[in-house]
This record gives C-alpha cells, structure tokens and sequence, in this order.
C-alpha cells in the first residue's frame, strides 16, 4: 500500500495548491469586478478566468486519480489480508481451525471488505487534513491575520469533538463485527444442519433463533449509524460557526475599511477550506471504523498460536514401525492394529499426530514426525477421517482427490461403492454438492472407504471405517482392510464394534495394550 499512499499524498499536494490558488485568483476577479466598473467585461479577465478554469480542471484530475489509486490499492490489500489470513488458519492445527473457524470465515468473506472506505475515503481524507489545512491557515495569514487568528481558535474544537466521538464509537464497532460474526457462524450450522432439523421438525426454533440475533445486529448497527450522523452534525456546526466568525470579522473591518475587500474575500474563501478536510476526516472515521476492527482481528489471528513449523527429513513409510509415545506402543507393518475407548479420550487427536497436524511424540522408522517433510509424509498415507470430505464436484473427482486411483474398480467394490455407482444417474460423473449432497451417510462413507483402499498409501489411518455400514458391507470392508495389512501395508484402525476388534492383530485400549 505504501506506493499508492505516496501517490495519494502527491495528489493531496497538488489538489491543496490547486484549492488555494482557485480562491486567491477568485478573489481578486471578484473584488477586481465590484471596485473597478471599467473591468466588468470577460475579456479583461479571460486569462484570470482561464487560470481558474485550469486550476479547477487540475483539482478535479488530481481528486479523480487520488480516488482511482486508492481503490486499486485497497483492493490489492484487502485480497492479500485476505489471502495471508486464509493460509494461516488453514495451515493450523484441526482443534485451533476449529476454535477460529468462524471468526475468520466472517472477516474473510465480507468484514476485511471494511477496510475500503479506510483506504478510499479516510486516509486521503488525513492525508488532505495535513496539507491543506496548514497551507490554508498559512495563506489566510498572508492576507489576513485576524482572519487567521479565528481559525487557529476554532480550528482545535473540531479534533478534540472528534477523538471523544471516536472513543465511543470504536467500542460500538466491535460490538457490532462481534454480533455479525455471531449471526454468520449461526447461518452456517443452520444451514448445514438444515436437512437434520427438517426430520426432527425443529426448523422453527432455529428461524426464531437467527431472527434474534438478526435484530441484535440490526440494534447495533442502527446505534453506530445514530452516532455518526450526530457526531457529523457536531462538526458540521463547529465548522460552520468558525466560517461565520471569519465572515462577521472580514464584514465589521471591511465597513470600517481595516482591509481590502480582495484580502476579505480570500480569507472568506479559504476558511472553510480550513474546515473541510477535518470535517471529512471526521465523517470518513466512522466509515472506516468496521474495517479498522476487522483488520485488528485479523492480524490477531496472525499472532495467535503461530503455525507449526516444517521438517525437511523423508521417511519411507513402507515397512517402517510407528511408535506412538503416548501408549508406548508400536504399530507395526503387515499387522491391523485397532484403537479402541471411550469417546472423547484422544483417538482422533492421535491419528492427527501421526499425520503431524498436532503435536505429539510419533515417530515413523525413529525419525520424529515433526522433523519430516508434510507433503512427502502425507503421499505415503491415505487418511479416512471420521467425517469424509466430499467437495463439490463430480465422484470420479471426489474418488481421485488425492490424485488417481490404479485400479478404480477394484476399489469401489473393496468398499461396496460399486452397488452406489449403479444406483446414480450419470455414475462417476455424477455431481454432488457441498459436503456430498447427493449421497446418503452411508454412501459418503463408503465413497471415502474406496478412495483410502484404493491408494496404494503403504500406511492407512482409518477413522471408524464402518460406520453408517450395514453388517454386509461392513463385513467386505474389513476384509479389504485386512488383505491391505496382509499385503505389508501399516493399518491403524479406530472402532468400537466387535466386528472391527475382531480384525485387529493388536488391540490398543487407552491406557492399556493388549495382544489379540
């Protein structure tokens, strides 16, 4: 943003000189046209007028180019806030992605959209605030000092209202991005939970809820706008009665003839150019407010719990042991080791250990998986999370999302989602929705199944693979999960069903290890 600020500060100084020029060569047409009857004709003025003219014409340009740099600049700002912001949240942990999901979903869709009016209307404003308003006070001098000693008077009420009004409206600010983020994070669940709330008939509930906190917002916002419109009409009348002490000072002197009408009419010209740059930092500050929050927001989720380092090491996974400090075991290749305990003790934290999303003491071939590479670590790994991500898209994208699959048939019917693929209407081009509309649970997972058994990942992390599995399908899942641990692979395994236990080479309870 540096660039365009400087830029915008260039414009500021050539829209500042264009301004004080215009009412300095103004006057004295004016006065030149009430003194002297001789002169009321265009053509003894045409070079003064065509000076105005210019100097009108520059400020126009210069005002249009300072609006044009501003918002390109806020644009490239807000899109790389925004893009930095996205990768750090997503590169966290899945507990702290959790935790931030939905603030950051909140700034990133529309609350960093905030900081435009910062950019296009409040820092030019400041930046003119700090050029014009001296160079005016400074050329009123040089016409007129009791003019100028008026305006030096007046001048500090208009900053003193506007640090008191400020104060009050940056808690409402807060209050109000706190009551929109509130409103999103509770639209999303809805949303997403839409099809569970219809089957239990509690729709309603859920409608009247988000109508409150609806009108929670609306209450907030409407109490921020009632304190900018006050706070403008505070400096609209501070300005005005400086403007109006100016005006009757230049009137009284020029009855008594204690200055030239020229000198009068340019002091009265400039004062309210003294005003109007702070009048409009004023105005522009409550505009800005929103996106000043949001980014403060932002960057303190830039600062919290910073992202976890990456190692550089490699591993070959296959034939490799994994030891797990935390039960003192060791998941062993060409074996089904099964995790099994009580909901809520850790089993998921555990697996995103040994795929390095969190920490914890694993280790694959003794190397520290916080000392190994990411990306070349997770190619050796198929994971099936306990939820499947199913993304918008076709099912072959979804099967092949990890990249494609060598033996795509085999794999859908080592998961039973051969049966799935007849029942579609257009097969693997079938499109599906966001998080698998389209399938039912039970599809979902056995979609997920197949991907994970269909890579040739010489280790797999599977999360509860037969849930939402009839006893049939379970019963072909298992057998394909075993054949992968006969063929050498390395299978970990979280499952309470007796089913699931009975496969296991190695049963891992929380706490204790017993032998199969």
């Amino acid at each position: 943003m540096r660039r365009f600020l400087a830029a915008s500060v260039g414009c500021g100084v050539v829209i500042s000189g264009a301004t004080i020029a215009s009412a300095i060569v103004l006057a004295q047409i004016v006065a030149g046209v009430i003194t002297n009857p001789m002169s009321r004709t265009a053509g003894h003025w045409a070079g003064a007028l065509w000076i105005l003219a210019s100097l009108w014409s520059v400020r126009a340009l210069a005002t249009l180019i300072q609006g044009r740099l501003s918002q390109r600049g806020a644009t490239a700002v807000i899109a790389d806030l925004a893009t930095r912001l996205l990768r750090t949240v997503t590169a966290r942990a899945p507990r702290e992605l959790a935790a931030q999901r939905d603030s950051a979903a909140a700034l990133i869709t529309h609350g960093l959209d905030g900081l435009r009016p910062y950019f296009t209307g409040y820092l030019p404003s400041l930046f003119l605030a700090g050029i014009l308003t001296p160079a005016a006070v400074v050329a009123i001098a040089c016409y007129d000092v009791p003019s100028a000693l008026i305006v030096l008077i007046a001048l500090p009420l208009v900053p003193i209202f506007m640090v008191l009004i400020g104060l009050l409206t940056r808690e409402r600010s807060a209050a109000s991005l706190a009551a929109m983020t509130t409103l999103q994070s509770r639209l999303l669940d809805l949303v997403a939970g839409l099809p569970t709330l219809r089957a239990l008939h509690r729709v309603d509930g859920s409608a009247d809820r988000i109508a409150e906190l609806a009108a929670a917002h609306r209450r907030s916002a409407m109490a921020t706008l009632r304190i900018a419109f006050l706070s403008a009409l505070v400096l609209e009348l501070l300005a005005t009665l400086g403007v109006a002490l100016v005006a009757v000072g230049v009137g009284l002197r020029l009855v008594y003839g204690d200055v030239t009408l020229s000198a009068a009419l340019t002091a009265l010209l400039l004062a309210p150019e003294v005003f109007w740059p702070l009048r409009r930092v004023g105005m522009e500050f409550h505009a800005a407010q929103d996106g000043k929050v949001a980014a403060e927001n932002a960057h303190k989720l830039f600062q919290a719990t910073g992202v976890r380092r990456c190692g550089t090491r490699t591993v070959e996974a296959a034939g490799a042991n994994i030891h797990v400090g935390a039960l003192d075991a060791d998941i062993e290749p060409g074996r089904v080791t099964v995790l099994t305990g009580p909901n809520g003790v850790g089993k998921t934290t555990l697996l995103h250990a040994i795929l390095g999303l969190t920490d914890g003491d694993v280790r694959v071939g003794g190397i520290d998986v916080a000392e190994l590479e990411p990306h070349a670590w997770w190619q050796q790994v198929a994971w099936l999370a306990h939820r499947p991500v199913i993304v918008p898209g076709s099912v072959r994208d979804n099967l092949e999302l990890f990249g494609p699959l060598d033996d795509l048939d085999n794999a859908c019917r080592a998961a039973g989602f051969d049966e799935v693929l007849t029942r579609l209407p257009d097969g693997l081009e079938t499109m599906l929705g966001r998080d698998g509309v389209g399938l039912s649970l039970g599809q979902r997972q056995r979609l997920g199944l197949a991907r994970a058994l269909g890579s040739q990942a010489p280790v797999l992390l599977l999360d509860e693979p037969t849930s939402h599995l009839d006893a049939r399908t379970e019963a072909l899942v298992l057998q394909a999960i075993t054949s992968r641990a006969a063929a050498g692979a390395t299978v970990l395994v979280i499952g309470h069903r007796e089913p699931v236990l009975a496969i296991g080479d190695r049963v891992l309870h929380t706490g204790s290890l017993v032998d199969a």
